[in-house]
């Protein structure tokens, strides 16, 4: 028999990056009463990372609960950028219903739209919570409109489309049902919730069913499986089966030594759990996303959305410049080797793969963010390698022709600049498939282009609106292979000679176009110091001095002005490198180089136009 579990609620918090969804979730954990009075609560307590924390995003789904009259709820907050779509769709398995945070003021924003398709088509309860109504330029009635509109456009059920409006300031710590209320605080949410999320429904009796949707990884313990328990009961040194519906073959009988459910941020050890209760599991060596633990003399696994294929890769290698090994912890190929695939632990939506040199591994993910917090993390832990330029994963369909990822792009642009962007983005072969206005006067343009057309964008973009424009990008599977891309127009400035480089001999390199390095920097023969004005590479002496004659005149090295050089980040590093270039990366330095150092040779090579 059926029943629903009417103490508890489970509920993923959906949005577009920097919608405010992280600090939804603190304000809800501080008015449930998580923490105690006195205790000191950082901003964005759910980024635990601090990339996220720096950069303002959410990359990995969290879990947490709060508890409102009795009622447990489960919460669970997604990312909400497109690169990290494998981590939505898995967790919107183990809910009922979602909360969808939009800006008063932004409005419902393409990556919106993509993480709410996914809630719809698993017939999700829908709440809509209005955020950052206290903004001076908020607009929530019109907002209401477009939401309404974004669900009519997914095809929206009449149930979903008769979803409650919540109007909230999660940083000021309220929430109202009409926009005519007096804030006090987020107790119209909360009721909202409880009222509108479905509770949790499975037989009690059933044998024991539980889908894994989350890996979480901890040192002492090692892999921990966080699903819903969809039937039966689950209890501590229980034996069970670990079977897969994408693998028949899969079967292995294992037992539970640690069951965990959430308490605010924190896991607590439990005995057993029922339906409908969200729980971490300890103790399964090779447990993964999509498996379900279920009773062995009745081994049913539950059926799951295969995970996101990754349209984009890379090759991280050993760093075999005249600098290796100087500035990393950890610098071998083993140590490569462990670590990427130790990352394999958590995220899902990447691959490694062993490739013909010991040395190299080829990992592939769902975009340039994706692997590039990949590239910081590791070099904040010590680790010390190479990349080469992201390439995309090509396709073949029945016929054998070519087919390549593609993305629609939407972009919000002050008039002035669509121009300029229409034209870039022609080149990188993209095709424009609308045009309209969005919030604050801007020009909103859509396009479809192929993946690899918006490798090395971003920059460039910004540069050409100055800074003022919003670009958004929506994956949109694969399509007829377009044609080649000349990715880089200008060439790059190279040094002929190993040393470090001096006033003088950048005075010199500096006509020729822009540098990277300054004075007394480490330089080799083969790195790329700064990017030529024209498409041609050139080769550089940046360590060139002046000869010295007899005469001495005073202070003319000082008199020397040069520019200030151009610090490429990590992202504009990754974007800049050309395909026969490398990125070296240290936990100090970014460095740029060509894959051929010696200058003889890579002349020869390009001669014979094998540089890949």
């Amino acid at each position: 028999m059926r029943e629903k579990r009417e103490d508890i609620r489970n509920v993923a918090i959906i949005a577009h990056v920097d919608h405010g969804k992280t600090t939804l979730v603190d304000e809800l954990l501080k008015q449930s009463g998580v923490f105690r009075d006195n205790q000191e609560v950082v901003e964005r307590v759910m980024d635990s990372n601090d990339i996220e924390r720096e950069r303002g995003i959410t990359i990995l789904s969290k879990n947490t609960a709060v508890n409102y009259n009795g009622i447990k709820i489960n919460i669970i907050d997604t990312p909400g950028h497109a690169d990290f779509g494998g981590e939505v769709e898995r967790v919107l398995k183990m809910v009922n219903g979602v909360i969808l945070v939009v800006d008063a003021f932004e409005g419902a924003m393409p990556q919106t739209k993509f993480v709410l398709q996914k809630a719809l088509e698993l017939n999700l309860a829908v709440i809509v919570c209005i955020n950052k109504i206290d903004r001076p330029e908020a607009r929530p009635e019109e907002v209401i409109d477009e939401v309404l509109e974004l669900l009519l456009d997914l095809d929206a059920s009449d149930e979903q489309l008769d979803c409650p409006f919540v109007f909230a300031s999660a940083k000021s710590g309220y929430a109202m049902k009409n926009l005519a209320d007096e804030p006090k605080n987020m107790e119209p949410l909360f009721e909202t919730i409880v009222n509108h999320i479905p509770a949790p429904e499975g037989d009690p009796e059933a044998d024991t069913q539980i889908l894994i949707s989350t890996i979480d990884y901890n040192e002492y313990v090692g892999r921990i499986g966080v699903g819903k328990v969809d039937n039966g009961v689950v209890r501590v040194n229980q034996e069970v089966a670990l079977v897969n519906a994408h693998e028949p073959d899969k079967k292995k009988i294992v037992k539970i030594s640690k069951l965990y459910e959430f308490e605010g941020l924190e896991k607590v050890d439990i005995k057993e759990a029922g339906i409908g209760s969200i729980v971490a599991i300890s103790g399964i060596a090779d447990i993964h996303i999509g498996d379900t633990l279920c009773s062995p003399e009745n081994p049913q696994p539950i059926p799951f959305q295969k995970i996101s294929e990754p349209t984009i890769s890379m090759n991280f290698m050993v760093n075999d410049s005249p600098l290796a090994g100087t500035e990393g912890k950890f610098v071998t190929s083993r140590h490569l080797r462990d670590r990427l695939f130790r990352e394999l632990n958590t995220d899902v939506s990447l691959r490694v793969e062993e490739t013909e040199n010991a040395d190299c591994f080829k990992v592939s993910g769902r975009g340039e963010l994706h692997l590039s917090v990949l590239i910081e993390n590791m070099r904040r832990e010590g680790y010390e390698f190479a990349v080469s330029k992201a390439e995309v994963i090509y396709k073949k369909d029945e016929r054998g022709n070519k087919l390549e990822p593609m993305e629609l792009v939407y972009v919000d642009v002050p008039e002035e600049f669509s121009g300029t962007v229409i034209q870039e983005l022609s080149l990188r072969k993209g095709e424009l498939q609308g045009m309209g206005t969005a919030n604050g006067g801007y020009t909103r343009l859509e396009f479809s282009i192929p993946s690899r057309g918006l490798i090395g964008y971003r920059g460039t973009f910004l540069t050409d609106t100055k800074g003022n424009g919003v670009m958004n990008q929506v994956f949109d599977g694969y399509g007829p292979y377009k044609g080649d891309i000349q990715y880089r127009k200008q060439g790059s400035l190279i040094a002929f000679e190993s040393g470090e480089s001096i006033t003088y001999g950048l005075f010199n390199a500096q006509e020729r176009g822009d540098l990277f390095v300054g004075p007394g920097e480490k330089v080799y023969c083969g790195m790329v110091v700064g990017q030529n004005a024209k498409t041609e590479d050139i080769e550089i002496n940046v360590c060139k001095s002046k000869h010295l004659t007899n005469t001495r005149a005073s202070g003319s090295d000082d008199a020397l002005k040069l520019t200030p050089p151009k610090i490429l980040s990590l992202e504009r590093s990754l974007e800049f490198i050309d395909t026969d270039e490398l990125l070296e990366i240290t936990p100090k330095n970014l460095r740029i180089r060509k894959k051929i150092l010696d200058p003889k040779l890579r002349k020869r090579s390009n001669m014979q136009g094998s540089v890949k």
